[in-house]
């Protein structure tokens, strides 16, 4: 398992240098496949398996578990190259930079709670999870229509916000039902494997969105060399294509969950002692 996830990350990072025509590129993906799915051969059989393939089975469990694998890549695109554009484009200083991202965060802990309080034994995590996840779709649509002068209060706060909303209502969610109605035996796999997914999601989603964003930013620079100012456009042009590939991760995990969850809504009191702190 361990080796599969380090071919699928090293594989992306690789096409970033080399394309993603390259053999070593290809031969660490095809490694990959073989691996994982191996890993899960080798778990339907075992009499002891490291994850027994009940708990990612159940629609809620394992929609959970995608959710927050998908919620952790797309997130990166926020993280990773929104960083880049305050303070390679704008100059923020790290301090700055830092204090921008504090609204977002102050509103994904508000909505974690009010979902968590109130409406996740009103709502159905097929609406809540999905909805969350267009919510920071629309942020990273917003960011898409960035430039070199946009300003911070118009362009950067809505759409931190409205990702800070929606990931708020993911996360939240996601980890409730990740560990709801599992047996007492499997608490633990539970538990660790949803840590894991958001673990393995936010670095396949900065390997592969860091690739696709120089590659972009290469393509953008060689097709521009009369402009003096190539290479910062260049870099804002990068960031950009980052921020769609993002909304579309976000938009391709809403649609995928919304199918995979079941409908109505679980009742996370009457099991809350299995449910485990992560």
């Amino acid at each position: 398992m361990s080796a599969g996830l380090f071919a699928v990350v090293y594989g992306f990072s690789h096409a970033e240098t080399a394309g993603w025509g390259n053999g070593l590129t290809i031969g660490f993906l095809i490694a990959a496949a073989v691996l994982l799915s191996a890993f899960v051969f080798i778990q339907t059989r075992a009499e002891q398996p490291l994850l027994p393939l009940r708990v990612i089975l159940d629609r809620n469990r394992g929609g959970a578990f995608f959710a927050m694998f998908s919620a952790a890549a797309g997130m990166f695109g926020v993280f990773l190259f929104l960083t880049y554009y305050l303070q390679g484009s704008r100059h923020y200083s790290s301090v700055q930079t830092g204090v921008a991202f504090l609204p977002m965060v102050a509103v994904l802990v508000v909505v974690s709670a009010v979902v968590t309080t109130a409406l996740s034994n009103r709502v159905s995590p097929k609406i809540l999870i999905p909805a969350g996840m267009l919510f920071a779709a629309a942020g990273m649509w917003v960011l898409t229509g960035m430039s070199g002068h946009s300003s911070y209060v118009s362009t950067v706060l809505p759409a931190t916000l409205l990702v800070g909303v929606g990931l708020g209502s993911v996360f939240a969610t996601g980890m409730s039902l990740a560990t709801l109605g599992v047996e007492v035996d499997d608490a633990g796999v539970a538990s660790a494997t949803v840590n894991t997914m958001q673990q393995v999601g936010g670095s396949v989603g900065t390997a592969l969105l860091n690739t696709l964003a120089a590659s972009a930013g290469a393509t953008y620079a060689a097709s521009h060399l009369a402009n003096p100012a190539v290479s910062q456009l260049a870099a804002i042009h990068s960031y950009v294509v980052a921020f769609w590939w993002s909304a579309g991760i976000f938009v391709a995990g809403a649609a995928i969950v919304a199918l995979v969850l079941r409908p109505g809504v679980p009742d996370f009191n009457a099991n809350s002692h299995e449910l485990v702190v992560v």
